[in-house]
């Protein structure tokens, strides 16, 4: 085989772009990569921030879609030795909304015994990202964790994770989505917006206004804000502020350069995600599937925030 049906972006315009195309070559895995048959791509609010052009360092249209995949391992590259052709792993790499895509063999994860491919979508985005805000905010047991958009996909796994390790946990979301971020553990669930008092760790992906109320939130001195998205656009905190007015900690999160940067921490996080599956912390997702030709329908959604929890496209 060729070629594929694949999703591409075909300009800046927004998930409107995003087409269906079924002549995309199939692409070829280079050392240390392997091919993946895509049975799940995860869907993130960084597809659409591409989709718009304003994910950092992204991929310039056209292009094929996509970052988060699950699925069978086909060939593998030069110098690869695991995984093998036929194992099912769950991992990032560029092209996901296609029916085939590489993807970096050191970052591929075994999809979790008696776990299917769709449960296992969001396994490496979704909760290495949210136990690495907790770790990188050192939680502790018996503080407070603010976390904002806890109906995301990062944000569930996140309120889970906090109330695992002993927090009281706050969550923020739209009214419709009060009551799944209430059945993960959350103590106290709030509308955007809603003064949530003060809180030792916040976890912030809004952006936009509401990441002057995450700052506020913190308490003084020893609070700490996590920041790992800017969903609702780019926000400014001055050395001023720190200084006169936010005695604060002020911690960025970015999981490709948390890989690039620090793997021996990604190995430790990857360590103790596994050990959180083997004991049932983390648990096999139940997310919204979408079929391929439905992604910028997906996409759409998400932007307007109308979903909760994750996203699948089924190839």
């Amino acid at each position: 085989m060729t070629s594929m049906r694949a999703l591409r972006q075909d300009s800046a315009n927004g998930p409107e772009d995003l087409h269906l195309v079924t002549d995309a070559p199939v692409p070829v895995p280079g050392p240390g990569e392997i091919l993946l048959k895509v049975t799940a791509a995860g869907v993130n609010f960084a597809d659409v921030m591409q989709a718009r052009g304003t994910y950092e360092d992204g991929p310039k249209a056209p292009y094929i879609a996509g970052f988060e995949a699950a699925g069978e391992v086909v060939a593998v590259g030069e110098g690869v030795t695991a995984p093998a052709v036929g194992d099912h792993v769950v991992g990032t790499g560029g092209g996901a909304f296609a029916e085939y895509m590489v993807m970096p063999a050191a970052g591929a994860d075994p999809v979790p015994s008696g776990w299917s491919d769709e449960q296992a979508i969001g396994l490496i985005l979704n909760w290495v990202t949210a136990l690495a805000a907790l770790k990188l905010g050192r939680l502790a047991p018996g503080e407070t964790v603010l976390v904002q958009a806890a109906a995301g996909g990062v944000g569930q796994a996140a309120v889970r994770l906090a109330k695992h390790y002993g927090a009281t946990v706050i969550g923020t979301a739209s009214p419709g989505k009060h009551d799944v971020v209430r059945s993960l553990g959350a103590d106290r669930v709030l509308d955007y917006g809603a003064d949530p008092g003060t809180a030792d760790l916040v976890l912030e992906s809004v952006g936009g206004a509401a990441f002057a109320a995450s700052l506020a939130a913190a308490k003084r001195v020893t609070g700490r804000v996590v920041v790992y998205g800017v969903a609702g656009g780019e926000a400014a905190i001055t050395n001023r502020d720190l200084n006169f007015r936010q005695q604060i900690h002020v911690i960025g999160l970015h999981l490709g350069v948390l890989i690039e940067h620090a793997p021996a921490i990604f190995a430790e996080l990857m360590d103790e995600l596994r050990a959180l599956v083997a004991a049932g912390v983390c648990v096999p997702g139940k997310p919204t599937v979408y079929d391929l030709a439905d992604g910028p329908k997906a996409l759409a959604e998400l932007e307007a925030r109308a979903t909760s929890g994750k996203l699948v496209l089924r190839p």
